[in-house]
């Protein structure tokens, strides 16, 4: 009888949380755990002597393989021995949970057990392997050299095997594992490069920042998935799609030396890097996914699993830890995510792609009115100041005329008039006047009132103008 085994790494945030305050030492954590989710179910086969083929999905921190009933004491057993040297190495942080099942009932039925036996592992009652976790004699324990050397290794740290008893738990390979590794290389060219050295190369603001992306109702459409083929075909497209699909976008030429990927998973990906740079690595990372998703998903009705939300958090200065801004990317995706499928949240506020279109051309204005034809860069600060949003203005503007600008729009219309009246003339000019008016001004509002999209593209065209001062 055939039985599924499901398993899962546990305490993944908690493990990257625990990095120390070197980029370096996140970076290789955040590599390591991609490593184990691949090696672990390969080395379960390989123990058990089966084939690679019965290994249905892996990455992401879980896996899914096929193994026949007689195997499943054997596999409980290396599973077992596999989480505790895991638990000992990275300092209980790490721990392995899985589940297995008999192929008996549809399809929905067996991966409902699977997940409620997973469910149990989140408590401590839930350990039932005898002395899974008692007293034993460990290895040496994980240091900050180890996983700085794993990044640093990065391509060639990726071929590695789940060994017991090497550094790490991982020992050298013939193949590498399938997971995304471009990084932009450091002015020696003989390692990553540090955020701070990513923030500098970008055109603007020396700024860094760290991009996240997570599939809209994955979970949901996974429980749709009606057979054990369709959940292992949705699960291995999609992770080929973000795998195949960062590393691709990373190494093209506007990307190659701005972005380092720090993992792709199932549904989800992370990657930092120069700001510029990573806006525009969200919008075609979007645009690739869109057209991805609807291929893989084009025989499977609803929207779950056919959209991509995002979240770009800048670091607040270029020494920011890149754990802390990694993190900061997290919230403002779950805020992105639970504002709606398929937004973006960029320099603090959430649109969906049509907004972030709008904002884009918008940034290009102001650009334009101040390189083109010889607009004050004081324009961004005027603009600024009239937000509605007092805690973000420019300091010079935050005070008592502020508030009454924004009661009194007409003094908004006199004083960008005189901001806007330059000696060009032409139509192009005049053009792009009356499409910035548009956008900050509603006749029918009784005070100014800028759009989500036109912040957005207010922060975007000033981060671009900091770099001509510089």
């Amino acid at each position: 009888m055939q039985i599924f085994l499901q398993g899962k790494l546990l305490g993944v945030e908690a493990f990257l949380a625990d990095a120390s305050g070197d980029d370096a030492v996140f970076a290789g954590r955040c590599l390591y755990a991609s490593l184990l989710a691949e090696a672990v179910p390969r080395a379960l086969l390989a123990r058990l002597g089966l084939s690679p083929e019965l290994l249905g999905t892996s990455g992401g921190g879980q896996f899914l393989a096929v193994l026949a009933v007689e195997h499943q004491a054997a596999a409980n057993e290396f599973l077992t021995e596999v989480t505790r040297k895991l638990s000992a190495f990275t300092g209980a942080k790490l721990r392995l949970a899985w589940a297995l099942t008999e192929n008996l009932g549809a399809w929905s039925d067996v991966r409902k057990r699977l997940d409620e036996s997973l469910l149990r592992w989140r408590g401590a009652s839930a350990f039932e392997n005898d002395g899974l976790f008692e007293p034993f004699v460990p290895q040496t324990g994980a240091t900050d050299a180890f996983y700085k050397d794993l990044w640093r290794r990065l391509p060639d740290s990726v071929a590695v095997r789940w060994e017991p008893w090497a550094q790490g738990i991982l020992a050298p390979a013939e193949l590498p594992l399938p997971v995304a590794t471009h990084a932009a290389l450091n002015r020696a060219g003989d390692a990553p490069a540090s955020p701070a050295e990513l923030g500098a190369r970008a055109k603007g603001a020396p700024v860094w920042g760290v991009l996240r992306g997570d599939v809209d109702g994955m979970s949901d459409r996974l429980k749709k998935a009606a057979s054990v083929e369709e959940h292992i075909q949705i699960s291995v497209l999609l992770k080929q799609l973000f795998a195949g699909e960062t590393q691709a976008l990373a190494t093209q030429p506007e990307f190659r030396r701005k972005v380092t990927i720090l993992y792709t998973g199932g549904d989800d990906f992370a990657v930092f890097g120069a700001w510029d740079a990573l806006v525009g690595f969200a919008q075609e990372f979007h645009r690739i996914f869109g057209m991805g998703s609807e291929a893989i998903l084009e025989d499977f009705a609803g929207a779950e699993g056919k959209t991509l939300s995002m979240a770009l958090a800048p670091a607040s200065s270029p020494d920011s830890s890149l754990a802390g801004v990694y993190a900061e990317a997290g919230r403002l995706l779950e805020i992105a995510k639970s504002e709606g499928r398929d937004t973006v949240c960029l320099f603090g506020r959430t649109l969906d792609w049509k907004q972030f279109a709008a904002a884009s051309d918008l940034k290009k204005t102001l650009v334009k009115l101040i390189d083109d034809f010889g607009c004050p860069p004081q324009l961004l600060g005027d603009l600024a100041a009239f937000y509605r949003e007092t805690d973000r203005v420019l300091p010079a503007r935050a005070g008592r005329r502020t508030v009454e600008t924004q009661d009194r729009p007409w003094r908004f219309h006199r004083r960008l008039g005189r901001v806007l009246d330059v000696p060009a003339r032409s139509r192009e000019y005049q053009k792009a006047r009356k499409s910035l008016l548009e956008e900050f001004l509603n006749r029918r509002q009784a005070s100014v009132k800028l759009k989500p999209s036109g912040r957005v593209a207010l922060d975007w065209a000033r981060l671009a103008q900091e770099g001509e001062s510089r």
